[in-house]
């Protein structure tokens, strides 16, 4: 039995769970992924659950952010332009700023 299959309780994780979601939610899900620095399954996990998801930063999760970054600001800019904003990018940016305050808040608690 590797560790893979075990939580952090050491718990064997044997259990499959699966369910559909929209090619649109599956993107913002990734997305989420991406910025959170977890595994898609410890980051369901965690939100099924109603736990905290505390993004460690790393450089994935940098770049996660740079690049997501980059995408919103191309979205601004499509809205400038007279497109409508979509749900899926205010959830977005909602999930930077959350992200980018708990690293401020880190920076002042580390000082």
């Amino acid at each position: 039995m590797s560790l893979k299959n075990r939580d952090e309780h050491n718990r064997w994780r044997n259990k499959t769970v699966a369910f559909r979601v929209s090619p649109e939610e599956n993107e913002q899900l990734d997305q989420f992924v991406r910025l959170s620095g977890l595994t898609k399954q410890d980051y369901i996990t965690r939100r099924l659950l109603c736990k905290d998801v505390v993004v460690q930063g790393n450089p994935r999760v940098y770049k996660a952010l740079r690049d997501q970054l980059a995408a919103v600001l191309e979205e601004l800019r499509r809205i400038e332009a007279g497109a409508e904003v979509n749900d899926e990018l205010l959830d977005i940016i909602e999930m930077i700023a959350v992200i980018m305050d708990g690293m401020k808040e880190e920076d002042h608690h580390g000082n």
